[in-house]
């Protein structure tokens, strides 16, 4: 398995000031709409794809949205030590970050993003206390939404049956719990404030980091 991002340093990219922005917020928040368009309208980012042992939904593309491994796959990538982190999500599917996908790319200069759930976030939190380069680079930020929101939007998705959307309410209302515990929050309003939001977190974070080396 491999990530999907670039190991290349696009064209005029500092590799002192590259950013690792870790999104995060209930189902329906809109983190994989916000990391695809930072992706698609900033060159310098790349979204780090993430591994699955959830079943594709329809239009998902193996290697494009998620890795989709089967529990023997991810079990034998566990056993390798392969992923900066990994989690159980929704109490049966599993979730992890290699971390060849992040760390070589940081040091060439490439702006990531990717979006994960509360248990992704603090096992990031956690590898950076002993990875020093993951420590300077990383912001964590948080996508608020209230539940009646989440509901509607989740409804109006059409993605899943009425007992998943239970579950992911169940699961949503304690993420909204852990807020506070991020270095930015977001509360969600239309998709082009969240993404305005969004670019101006990350132009903070890069001038504190051009700050520290001056």
């Amino acid at each position: 398995m491999s990530a999907s991002v670039s190991h290349s340093a696009p064209e005029g990219a500092d590799s002192g000031s590259s950013v690792f922005l870790v999104l995060a917020g209930p189902a329906g928040s809109g983190k994989t709409t916000l990391c695809d368009r930072i992706v698609r309208e900033q060159p310098s980012f790349s979204r780090v794809v993430t591994a699955t042992t959830r079943t594709p939904r329809p239009g998902e593309i193996d290697g494009v949205h998620y890795h989709f491994l089967t529990p023997e796959q991810f079990d034998a990538h566990i056993a390798a030590g392969d992923f900066l982190e990994w989690a159980v999500v929704h109490k049966h599917n599993r979730y992890g970050t290699l971390a060849s996908s992040v760390i070589e790319p940081l040091r060439q200069g490439r702006n990531l993003i990717i979006n994960v759930d509360i248990q992704g976030v603090d096992n990031f939190r956690k590898v950076a206390l002993t990875t020093p380069l993951l420590a300077q680079r990383m912001t964590t930020i948080f996508i608020h939404v209230n539940l009646q929101e989440l509901r509607q939007r989740m409804v109006s998705r059409g993605h899943d049956e009425d007992e998943e959307i239970l579950r992911r309410l169940q699961t949503a209302e304690r993420e909204l719990q852990e807020g506070h515990r991020f270095d930015f929050r977001i509360e969600s309003r239309s998709r082009d404030e969240d993404f305005q939001e969004l670019l101006a977190v990350w132009k903070t974070v890069q001038a504190r980091l051009r700050e520290k080396r001056t």
